[in-house]
């Protein structure tokens, strides 16, 4: 059984986190493991506490934001 993390800053919508989970699924599924087999993990990390470049991602990415 797969268990799938996915590591995402904080503020995704509730509709993006189905559509994550839905999309993720359906990789395994075309690949013939039955979707009940399949685990998707979403986990929300401040953006203040995701490193990039050495930098806070607020900082290093500041106009990016979550959908």
């Amino acid at each position: 059984m797969p268990v799938i993390h996915v590591h995402m800053w904080k503020g995704v919508s509730e509709e993006i986190v189905k559509q994550i989970i839905s999309g993720i699924t359906n990789v395994f599924v075309d690949m013939g493991i039955p979707a009940r087999a399949v685990e998707v993990l979403v986990h929300e990390v401040p953006k203040t506490h995701w490193g990039i470049e050495g930098k806070p991602a607020t900082e290093a990415i500041p106009d990016v934001n979550p959908p």
